[in-house]
């Protein structure tokens, strides 16, 4: 019997639909997709399901593991693989090759470095071609793009003064420094958005 439950988002259950569309039309052929920041494992394995043609790698910082590995377990998929631990300022990531990625609700809770380590890690590990799509709230021109956004950001800086909703402006810049180029920017539910980039390189 297992020491942990089950964690349970909420927020993974009303967006995983939306997501899964733009995944759809994003990640068309069959490969190795590297989610980072599994978080609960809810999308791991929705998306695992929905997608058979993927195979998909979780990761996570250390701590979340145990819960994700529930979800896995009790899934029982095939194309859906036991979470690795992943810090994204760290070096080498345990994934060396993927044919796409993505991340959810991220990059506003990570640290700068953290972010600068996950576009910086992407880069090294999406084969040329591949895509990265990453979902959250997002700044434009350092502007909040929706009232609920401006709070959740001023929340989120009360907590921690180093998170924060990033700008698109900043994120694209570290993408291009790493080899990746911008592809679409795709309107979500609640005032959230799914930004995909290529890796050309």
């Amino acid at each position: 019997m297992s020491l942990y439950a089950k964690p349970y988002s909420e927020a993974c259950e009303q967006n995983k639909a939306p997501i899964l569309a733009v995944l759809r039309e994003v990640f068309t052929e069959p490969g190795l997709i590297l989610e980072i920041g599994a978080g609960t494992g809810q999308h791991a394995v929705h998306f695992a399901r929905e997608l058979p043609h993927l195979d998909w790698q979780p990761t996570d910082q250390a701590d979340y593991l145990p819960g994700i590995r529930l979800w896995i377990d009790e899934a029982g998929l095939p194309n859906l693989r036991q979470p690795l631990a992943l810090d994204t300022r760290r070096t080498p990531w345990p994934v060396t090759q993927a044919a796409g990625a993505f991340s959810a609700n991220t990059t506003h809770i990570m640290h700068w470095p953290a972010v600068e380590g996950l576009f910086r890690g992407i880069g090294q590990v999406l084969q040329p071609g591949g895509a990265f799509c990453l979902y959250g709230p997002f700044n434009d021109d350092g502007r909040h793009t929706s009232a609920s956004n401006a709070a959740f950001d001023q929340m989120l800086k009360q907590r921690d003064p180093a998170s924060g909703i990033r700008d698109f402006s900043d994120l694209d810049r570290l993408a291009r420094d790493n080899g990746l180029r911008f592809r679409r920017d795709y309107p979500m539910p609640v005032n959230n958005r799914t930004l995909v980039w290529t890796r050309h390189i």
